[in-house]
Formats: C-alpha cells, structure tokens, sequence
C-alpha cells in the first residue's frame, strides 16, 4: 500500500510509454498513482461557497466588529434596533459575496471549458477522442498544426524529417517567438498510429517543479529486450498551454497532468500588496475604536453615579421590575456597557471600506480610459491587474528600471563587427556613396591581407553558426507559398534573442546568408552564392551565469571547429591567442557609446578530443541529480583554449522619451536606479544617454575591478567620507533641480560586488555591516546604476531599500521574466508590454505600453488618487464624529438612559444614503490642480510626498471639527430652543424634533464642507451634491407624512413637517450651519493669505487665467517668493500699450541660485524702455528671465 502524498517524497517519477509494462529483465513494473487532467482554478465550490465567503469576510476587522455590535443587540435590550447595524453590514457582505461569487463562477466556466476540449490519443494503434480531463499520465497524444497541448508533453516524432517542431509559448512566458523542440533520437522516424503504438519505453524524469525552462529526465527505449537510454532536457518538453506552429502534427507522451504541470504549478497567487493609505485608515481606526470605548465607559460609570440617589434610579414612571433588581450590579453594568458601545458603534464607519473598494475599483478605469496612455503601434492602452494601489502610485519615492526593454526599445539592430581590429560597417558611405556591406569596408587597414581574409571569413562563419535562430522557409503571399531563394525577401529570421536575430541579419549585409538547419546540417550561402554545409554535433545552450554560447560542428572537410559567443568578461580570460587588445578596445570604445557588445571565439577540435567532449556532455546529461552543477561544470572543460576572432556591436536605441521621463521623476523627488544584467560601460552610457547621470554628476564606481585594488571595506569609508562631506556643506535641496552648478553624485555598483556588500557580517572579520554604509551612500547620490544584476539579485536590492529606516514607497518597472521578482518584491509594479514576453505584465499591479506613459501614471493618476482617497479617508471619520458626538452629549440630558437622539431610519441611512455618494463622486472626480500644470511642473508632487495629508496634525484638524461642529449643533439646537420651543400654534417641541433639528443641520453641514473642499465642479458633482440634499428632506417628509403599518411605532409622524412649519426652525437651521463652517473658512482664508502652499499658489493663479495657466510655457509651480526686500515684482501700475487678447496672459519665471520663483507678469516686460533688466524688485544674482 502507498500513503497517500507518498510519491511527493520520490525524487523521480517513472512513466510508463502507452501503459505497457517493460521487459521481464527490466526494472520491477510498479505503477504510481497521478492525479487526472483536470485544472482547477477556481476558489469555491457549490457547497463550500457560503462557509468559506463569509469566513474570509468576517476576518476584516470592520466586518467582524459590526457582526459583534450586531449580535449584542440581538440579544440584550438595546437602545437602537438591530435593523440598524445589520443592514448596512449585511448589505456589504452581499455586494461583496456577489461581486466574488460571479467572478469564481466566470472560473468554473473558464475550467469547464478547458477541461472537457476534445484530445486526439492512441490506443491499441488507433486514434481515439477523449476529453482533456481524462488523459492520464503515460497517453500517448496526437496534436496537429495550431492545436495547444492539454498537459505536459514528451515529443516522441513530428512530421518534420528532422524530428524538430515549432511552438510559441505565448500564453506562458508571453514570447510570441518560435521555439524550437526536438523529438527523441530513437523515435523520431514513427510517424503513424501503428508504429508510434509499437513504441515500448519508459521515462524517467524528476517529480513536477514550476521552473518552465527546467526539465531532467532520461528515456529507456527497449529494443530486442536491451534498454538503450537517451537524455531529456527542456528542449524536448512541449508544456501546456503552448501551441503547435509551422509542424503539421506530432506524436508526445504525457508526462505531467492536470494541476501538477508546469503551467498549473506557476498559478500561485502573489501576496496581498497593502497601500500606505490602508495603513493609515487602520491606525485611525484604531484610535476611534478607543474613543468609542471610553465614551461607553465614561457614560456608564456616569449613568451608576447618576442612580446613586434612588429617586433618580427608579422613577414612579419607570419602575424595575423583580427580575431585574435581583441581577448582579456587574451584569447590569456591563450590559449597560454593551448598550452605550451600540448606541456609539456608529463612530466606526464600516461604509467607509464599501465605499473606499468602490472608489477603487471604478478609479482605475480612468487609467485604463486615458487616450494618452494609448499605444498606436502595439493597438493597447494601461492595464489595471489591482486596484487596491492606485493612491500608491502618488508616494512613490524609490524607482527601479529595468534597462533593455524598459528604458531602450529592444529592437536590436547591427552596428559594425571588429576582426582583428579591422572594422565592418554594413552599407558604410565611402564619397558620397553607399558601398554594400559585401565590399567589407575597411575602416582602419585598407586590405586585412590574405591570412585576414580566411580570419575573416571564419568569423563571419562563425557567427552564421553560433546561434538557436530559426528561418521561416515558407511566407505565403497572396495564397502562392515562396521558397527562400526566390528573393531574399522571402527568409524570416525568429528567434528567442533580438540579439541573435540582429547578427545573423548584419552578416547576411556583409555578405553571409544563413538558409536552413536541416537534417543536422547548417547551411551558409557564402559570398560567391555557393552553399556551404555544417553539420551541427552540439549545442551548449546560452545561460545568464555563464554568459556566453557554444555549437560544435563539423565542416565539409572533416574538420571539426567549437564556435563560442558572448560577453567580453566571459570570453576574454578563456582565450589564449588573437589580437585580444586591439579587440578589447574597440568593444570599450563601443560599449562607452551605448552599444550591446559580443566577443566571438574558436577552437579547432582534433578526433580525439571531441570524443572527449561528447564523453563529458553525454554523462553530464544522462544524469538525473544535478545535472545543471554537470553540465556547467563540463561546459567550463569544454570551453578553454579559445582564439578570439573578433567582436560584434548591435544598437539598443532609447525609448521615445525616455530621457523626459527620468528627468521629470527626477524633479518629483524621486530616485532612480537602474537595474540591468548589461556591462558596466553599455549601461553607463544608457544612464548618460537617458540623463539618469549628467554633465556634472560625479561619478563614484563600486566595482569588482576597484575592490580587487582596494579591499571592500576601505572602498565603502571612502566613498562615505566622499559623499557626507559635500552634503555636509551643502545638501541638495539647496540648489534648484533645473541649476546645473549643483554637483551631484552617481554610484555605479556590479552584481559581485553587490553580493560582497549584501553578505552577512563575520563574527571573527572586523567587518561590521557593510549594508548601512552601502545604504547610506546610496540615499545621497541621485541615481544609481547595478548592473551585471541576477533577476534574484534586482529583488534583493528592491528589499533592501524597502527595510531601510525610512521604509520608502518603491515601485519597480520593467519587460522581461527577469524583472518579475523585483516586480512581486517593491509596492507597486509595473511591466512594460515589450518584445521580452508578456510575463512581466502578467505578474505586475499595473502594466503600460512605453516606459514614456509612467510620468502621467504617476505625476498626474497617482497624485489626483492621493488627494481623492487622503480627502474620503478623512472626510468619512469626520462626519461620523459629527454625528456621533451630539448622541453622546445627549446622554448627559435624558439621565444616562441610552435613549437615542435620532430615529432609527436616520441611523440606518445617514452613511447609506444622505452622505454617501457625494463622498465617493468627489473621490472620482477631483482634480484640484488642472492636469497640464501637473505634468509641466513634476515638484508638485512632493507636495503629496510621505503621505503628507494623512498625517497625525491633519487627522486630530478634522476630527477636532467634527467634535465642534457637534457641539454647536447640538448646543445651538438646545439653547435656541430652550425658551422658545413653541410653534405658531402653541404647540411645544419634542425630542424627536429636537434630534430631527440636529439632524437636519448635521446633514446640511457636513455636505456643505465638502461643497467648500471641491475645487473641480461637473454636472455629475452638482447632480450627486443637491440630489442628496433634496433626497433627504424629500425622505423626511415622506417617513413623517404617512403613517407606516409596519412599523410598531409611529414616534416621527408629522415631526419633520411641524419642525419646518416654525419659523425659528429655519433660522437656526441656517445660523447653526454657517457658525459650524465659518471657523474653517476663516482657517482657509487665513492660511492661504500668510502661508500658502505651493499648490494654492497655482489654483489662485489658475483662477486669475480662468483655468488657462497651463497654457504658458515654461510652467513651474509658483514657489514661495524670496523673503529679499523690495515690491513685488510686477506690481508697478504702468499702463501697457493695448494688445490683443491672446498676449494679455503670460507665465514668467526666474531662476535663481536657491528656489526658482514664479510670478505672473502684466504682459509687457519693462525692458524695452531703456531700463536695465538688472533693475529688478530683488536683490541677488542676475536672473535668467523666459516669457
């Protein structure tokens, strides 16, 4: 018997080819149990939905606590109705639960779908259909053209001759490129039902891991009862969900089903990302829940003291019952406790998180919406994959940019090649005239000489060899399919690589066309249009820790060459002969120009040795544990020796305004570092190139080549002395971002080096924790450049900075899997819908179509969510204080009885409906600064930096308005009334028109405040603004003009239209409203005359130019004027010739050694008159002045 999940503890799995038993003398025939071929990926089922949903929900702590409040005034005798706690919670937790419900039953659907599409497999030598789901491990499948594999496959033979066949993994690794896979040796030539069925073997392979380019296993083919075994690799596993192309069909064996492949095993959901915002939101939380406490406390100890004195304890009106004197005091206390906690649970705003999900949800498709987001070329626009961090995108603080993709286009496209320190252009100019690369233009020598041309050409050779390129042979134009050499139109070059792709594309200018790998053997179309044939021995495939590639082949002659590519750091220390320094400077020269650079390299291979070679490569191969440790170990054996041929250089051109958009984040206050696996020099002149370092930024290098002189330890203390010294004189705040003379710093650090400084420090080595220090340097210079990075090692550094002291808000950007752990690691990412697949995309929060489109994102959508969310956020606790607190107060007028101060109705709907939607309209649509300024003048959005408006001040400014506003309502109410309670009539208020006054005002004020708060008006804000108010008196009048029949009571009818039948009523009404706003009108008033901020300044000016301002350029934020002496500029009353209407406006700034300085100017400038333009209203340097 096998314990179920026992196999998960077995290294290897062995599958069984078509379910046949091996041989009699083979291994003992044991069958292991795999799960089926379903895929599930959804969460609930039809029986778990319920308990599951509400678990996951009541673990929100607003929701657990309402639930608590809920029950308590089911069971003890509370003020207030249940009705009016439950239904606001049980509207919450059903909206949620359908919203989650659907979205799972849209998974069902997907996986149903999936589960039951018909698959072709072979049975006793026949093709048979079967539903996806009830393949199992060891079917043998059939799969045509275009058709997508239903689980992980082993290819056994294809149509293809060469036992080859395409595929795209787009819906994987989203690379639209054509990979290509190979069938088994031994079984490639089974190309029908009959003879694939007669195939008898067995795989052995390791259990399933979601790595998708990692795959050891070995198949044992029985022939004539002798097992011969062959090695697989990744190149022989077609994973689900990857789709057959250019192959007509194949013939695979399952391998991995259902939720153990690769596809399924990658599936893991990111963990959940919290906004800053979210942070606050609870913290206040918390905070009121205290206040809410010690109100119920503080009523109740009041409410025993109050029934010391027996009169007061039981009145002839009231008295207790038996069963009731005979309870405990402590019972009674603390139900009494449990009353007041019901009456004041209203503090707590469970609405806000309802209405916080929707202003999240509805917020995003305005980034989604945003035209200027639109990418013509890729037909696609921003995409929201969560929701939960578009106020993140406003705290931005540290940026993380991928390089090849992200800053550059990666469209790779060959410069020049360098053999022998003789230089090849392609289509060079030579008089005025355009020379074909085929005359091998020489820019140094004017001929190589005979030895250099054979040199030469071997280099060319090489690199038409030493490639993973694919040609499409057939392009079908208008229905007639062309073969390759009808034209050289007709070749199509694909491959995983651009780089790849460019070079075999640059040789085929010079000269060399690679055709076709067919039936093992290469094939060049030299420069006489002969064909030449290589015939491919091995691959030893490219990897980003070796850096470098290899093929082994052999020419017509028999002589057999090891061809090898790749970065100058990898191949250089392996060559033993060849012009190694003429080489090594040209690759320096074009790697300071911003150029990718490759070295190439050969060995000649004797018989013998290449036996050798094959003897290594096979064992390494065959094995089954660490076979990636074998094989790179024999790569390293292999690859010695070399011979430099020559070097390659291939241009990554910047994205469109790449450069604008560094510099733009720049100026916001954020720092950029850029996180690349290039070289050093590539990068650096990237970095230069997209002004991410300038003029006269000081570069300071940690570098592997610096600590090999100086050890890491003295390298760190002089950069630190470096660094705090000239911040110690002069910080960088004190000279303007747009001023060059500010000497600024740039760190260059390489992946070694970076490893040296993250590794832990040992106890015996004085070492100390080299992280401070390295974090310290880091924090003062502007920008900084990793490159030689690991994908784990981009992460690393993301983690750092976030655990650093001040915990700033990261965001990382970038196009490739490489950046997908920096991604899942910082606040926010983002992935860039770039030519290195779609995965960066998929595992991002938001994903853009250009690096360009991320200075909106977050100079425009980040800063306007920020304002919106910090506005609800506070806004929500308020009014809940504002109507909370007269509740409270009342309690100290009706003998601590908990009597309720407002109907039930009003409590019900105050957060549901009087005050709900204006708050959330507001949070959609507000846009206190007009877009344009925005993007112009990026330091406003320091103004939001640091979560600046949901700070501790700001939070204790509105909650002390709520507490006043409260009680002048309330207090207002009471003294107003207190000798003239009585109406035309005669008749005498009661206490339920005196809470329906208190009310009425409350409403009325806390919708007005943010009438005072909204800067942008649209129909939809005036509709939503009046349309609440007219609901409520309409509602009023509606609950108080009928008697209801369900109701048991029938306390507020005719109270709303009596209240308003007397004419004080009105009047308090519209005093009490204006006496709660004015002091915070004053405040505003006042504030913005003496100390205004930089964002006031510019909605004045914006109101002075009727909304135009945006239209001057250049355009800045109007900053803080210097506190030098004199008038302000251009206040003198001169008289200006009359001009026409569109010069009467204009923007002027002035740039000065400290802050620059935006006044507005009377159109024409007084210094055509003759007047100095020195004469100016401030002392201090000369200004250089732009109208």
């Amino acid at each position: 018997m096998q314990c179920a999940g026992e196999e998960n503890w077995v290294d290897s799995r062995t599958v069984y080819i078509g379910h046949k038993e091996p041989p009699p003398g083979a291994d003992a025939f044991i069958q292991q149990r795999f799960p089926d071929n379903r895929v599930v990926s959804s969460k609930y089922t039809f029986w778990n939905f319920i308990p599951k949903n509400m678990f996951e929900q009541f673990r929100r702590v607003a929701n657990f606590y309402f639930l608590i409040i809920f029950l308590v005034q089911l069971i003890i005798d509370t003020p207030t109705s249940p009705v009016t706690s439950g239904l606001p919670l049980f509207f919450v937790i059903i909206v949620t639960a359908i919203k989650q419900g659907y979205e799972d039953w849209l998974r069902h659907k997907a996986d149903k779908a999936v589960n039951q599409c018909p698959v072709s497999v072979i049975q006793r030598g026949k093709k048979i259909k079967k539903e996806s789901f009830r393949i199992t491990v060891g079917d043998v499948v059939f799969v045509k053209e275009d058709e997508t594999f239903a689980c992980d496959l082993i290819l056994l033979s294809s149509s293809r001759d060469d036992g080859t066949c395409f595929v795209t993994t787009a819906s994987l690794d989203g690379e639209s490129s054509h990979k290509t896979y190979y069938a088994v040796q031994d079984t490639k030539a089974f190309r029908t039902e009959e003879e694939v069925d007669s195939i008898h073997a067995t795989i052995e392979c390791e259990q399933p891991q979601p790595d998708l380019y990692k795959f050891v296993g070995r198949i044992n083919i029985y022939m004539d009862n002798e097992a011969v075994a062959r090695p697989l690799g990744s190149e022989n596993v077609l994973l689900r969900g990857a789709t057959l192309k250019n192959t007509e069909f194949i013939y695979a064996v399952a391998i991995y089903t259902g939720m153990e492949t690769k596809m399924a095993l990658n599936y893991q959901s990111k963990s959940q990302k919290r906004s800053a915002v979210e942070k606050s939101m609870n913290s206040y939380l918390v905070v009121y829940l205290c206040i809410l406490i010690s109100k119920a406390l503080i009523n109740t100890v009041l409410k025993y003291i109050w029934q010391a004195d027996p009169n007061k304890d039981e009145p002839w009106y009231n008295e207790r019952t038996e069963a009731q004197r005979q309870r405990h005091i402590l019972i009674r206390a603390f139900t009494d406790f449990l009353a007041f906690m019901v009456l004041f649970n209203y503090i707590i705003p469970v609405s806000m998180y309802v209405t916080v999900e929707m202003q999240k949800f509805l917020g995003s498709y305005f980034i989604m919406w945003d035209d200027d987001m639109y990418d013509e070329e890729l037909g696609e626009g921003a995409v929201v994959n969560t929701s939960d961090l578009n106020e993140e995108l406003g705290q931005v603080e540290y940026v993380f940019t991928d390089k090849t993709g992200t800053l550059t286009e990666n469209n790779m496209e060959f410069i020049e090649c360098c053999v022998d320190g003789h230089v090849y252009v392609p289509d060079a100019i030579c008089n005025g005239q355009v020379l074909s690369g085929a005359a091998a233009m020489d820019m140094i020598d004017t001929s190589p000489g005979p030895g250099g041309r054979e040199r030469e050409e071997l280099f060319f050779r090489a690199l038409c060899l030493c490639h993973t390129v694919q040609v499409k042979e057939e392009e079908t134009v208008d229905g007639i399919k062309h073969g390759i050499h009808q034209g050289k139109s007709a070749s199509f070059y694909i491959s995983s690589s651009p780089d790849e792709v460019a070079l075999v594309e640059g040789m085929k200018k010079l000269g060399f066309t690679y055709l076709r790998l067919k039936d093992g053997q290469m094939e060049i179309l030299n420069r006489e249009d002969e064909i030449e044939r290589f015939e491919l021995l091995e691959v030893l495939s490219f990897d980003s820790v070796r850096r470098r590639m290899s093929v082994i082949v052999r020419a017509a002659s028999g002589d057999i060459f090891l061809f090898c590519k790749g970065a100058d750091s990898s191949i250089l220390p392996r060559v033993i002969s060849g012009k190694v320094d003429e080489v090594k400077a040209r690759v320096e020269h074009n790697a300071v120009e911003g150029l990718r650079t490759l070295c190439v390299a050969y060995r000649p291979l004797s018989p013998e040795q290449h036996q050798e070679v094959c003897r290594l490569l096979s064992g390494a191969k065959l094995a089954l544990q660490d076979r990636d440790k074998r094989l790179s170990e024999a790569y390293e054996l292999v690859e010695k020796d070399l011979i430099l041929l020559g070097a390659t250089a291939v241009e990554d051109r910047l994205q469109e305004q790449a450069a604008d958009t560094i510099e733009s984040l720049h100026k916001a206050g954020m720092k950029v570092w850029v996180l690349t696996g290039d070289k050093m020099e590539t990068a650096a002149a990237t970095c230069y190139a997209s002004r991410l370092f300038r003029r006269n930024t000081q570069i300071l290098e940690l570098t592997t080549k610096r600590v090999e002189e100086q050890n890491l330890h003295d390298v760190l203390f002089d950069l630190s002395r470096t660094v705090l010294r000239h911040h110690g004189s002069m910080t960088r705040d004190n000279c303007s971002s747009l001023s060059n003379d500010c000497t600024d710093y740039g760190l260059i650090i390489d992946g070694a080096t970076l490893s040296a400084v993250m590794r832990p420090p040992q106890e015996d080595l004085n070492s100390g924790s080299y992280k401070e220090i390295f974090l310290e340097i880091c924090r003062n210079c502007s920008a900084v450049l990793c490159c030689r990075m690991a994908p784990l090692q981009k992460a690393q550094i993301v983690k750092m900075i976030k655990a650093s002291k001040e915990h700033p808000i990261t965001l990382a950007i970038g196009d490739g899997a490489n950046d997908v752990s920096m991604i899942l690691e910082a606040h926010v990412g983002i992935g860039i819908m770039g030519k290195e697949g779609r995965q960066a995309v998929r595992n991002s929060d938001y994903a853009i179509p250009k690096f360009k489109h991320l200075k909106k994102m977050l100079l425009v959508h980040g800063h306007y969510y920020y304002i919106r969310i910090s506005e609800l956020v506070q806004y929500f606790f308020y009014k809940n204080v504002c109507f909370i607190f007269p509740q409270f107060l009342y309690q100290f007028f009706c003998g601590f009885s908990q009597q309720p101060l407002y109907d039930t109705a009003y409590l019900t709907l105050y957060n549901i409906s009087f005050t709900s939607l204006p708050i959330l309209v507001y949070s959609l649509m507000e846009q206190h600064i007009n877009m344009d300024i925005l993007k112009k003048d990026p330091s406003l959005y320091k103004d939001v930096a640091k979560n600046s408006l949901l700070r501790w001040p700001t939070f204790i400014y509105w909650t002390v308005l709520g507490v006043y506003n409260a009680i002048v309502m309330f207090f207002g109410t009471y003294f107003l009334f207190d000798n003239t309670t009585f109406t035309s009539n005669g008749q005498m208020f009661g206490n339920w028109t005196f809470g329906t006054l208190v009310f009425t005002v409350l409403v009325f004020t806390v919708t007005f405040k943010l009438v005072l708060d909204t800067h942008y008006w649209t129909w939809i804000n005036h509709f939503v603004i009046w349309g609440s108010l007219v609901f409520f008196v309409l509602f009023s009048l509606l609950w108080g003009g009928i008697i209801w029949p369900f109701l048991n009571y029938q306390r507020m009818y005719y109270v709303f239209m009596q209240m308003l039948s007397s004419g004080p009523a009105w009047l308090s009404i519209i005093l009490l409203i204006t006496a709660s706003l004015l002091p915070d009108v004053v405040k505003k008033v006042i504030w913005r005359a003496l100390w205004p901020t930089i964002t006031e300044r510019i909605q004045s000016a914006d109101k002075l130019y009727k909304g135009q301002l945006s239209e001057f350029t250049p355009l800045a934020s109007l900053h803080a004027p210097s506190k030098a002496g004199g008038r302000r500029r251009g206040s003198e009353n001169q008289s200006n010739p009359r001009r026409s209407a569109a010069f009467s406006k204009k923007l002027m700034f002035t740039r000065w050694q400290r802050k620059p300085d935006y006044c507005t100017f009377t159109p024409l400038l007084r210094f055509v008159d003759g007047h100095s333009p020195h004469h100016n209203a401030y002392g201090g340097a000369e200004p250089e002045t732009c109208v």
